[in-house]
């Protein structure tokens, strides 16, 4: 009797197996066939007004951003949001040499030098090596020698920001006296 159980069993999860298969492939037919497909219009090469060809839509593509991230934003940043500020300093990654070591910050104004034909000015590090500067010489990352003056050298600092606007700052090194220096 177990065996004949078990059989009846496989059968009749064959045969439900089977009847759920042919309902479905006939509700598949019954409502493919009850949905009008429209021929393509060959009259002439005419087409509705309207209406564009297989080519025309195959060939346009319109991107809508609303809604959506950039494209091409990086999924990875350095922000955990993922958004840049426009403000943000943009660095740029030519090579410092000479005096671009230097941050105007790290160095001492210690001489100034004015003869009839150059100025040029003597700065220290904090080690207490000696440079010498001239007018346009480039010093730290950002700035120039705009000026050597009787008792101060002007350096301008300018920097781009990432929505491509200019930042100029002033820095002032001023020559200071012996007495001074205590």
């Amino acid at each position: 009797m177990k065996h004949f159980t078990k059989q009846f069993l496989t059968l009749s999860s064959i045969s439900i197996g089977i009847f759920i298969t042919i309902s479905s492939l006939t509700y598949t037919t019954s409502h493919a066939a009850v949905q009008p497909q429209t021929p393509p219009d060959t009259s002439m090469g005419k087409e509705a007004p309207g209406s564009q060809s297989l080519s025309e839509k195959s060939n346009t593509f319109e991107y809508r951003i609303e809604g959506r991230s950039d494209p091409f934003m990086p999924f990875l940043s350095d922000k955990a949001d993922g958004t840049l500020n426009p403000n943000d300093i943009v660095e740029n990654d030519e090579q410092l040499t000479g005096m671009q070591l230097f941050e105007p910050g790290q160095l001492t104004l210690v001489a100034l030098v004015n003869s009839s034909d150059q100025k040029f000015a003597m700065v220290e590090d904090v080690s207490g090596k000696g440079y010498i500067i001239n007018e346009g010489t480039k010093v730290g990352r950002r700035g120039v020698v705009r000026s050597i003056n009787p008792n101060k050298v002007l350096i301008e600092e300018t920097a781009m920001t990432r929505a491509g606007k200019k930042l100029t700052s002033d820095i002032v090194m001023v020559l200071r006296k012996e007495e001074n220096k205590k």
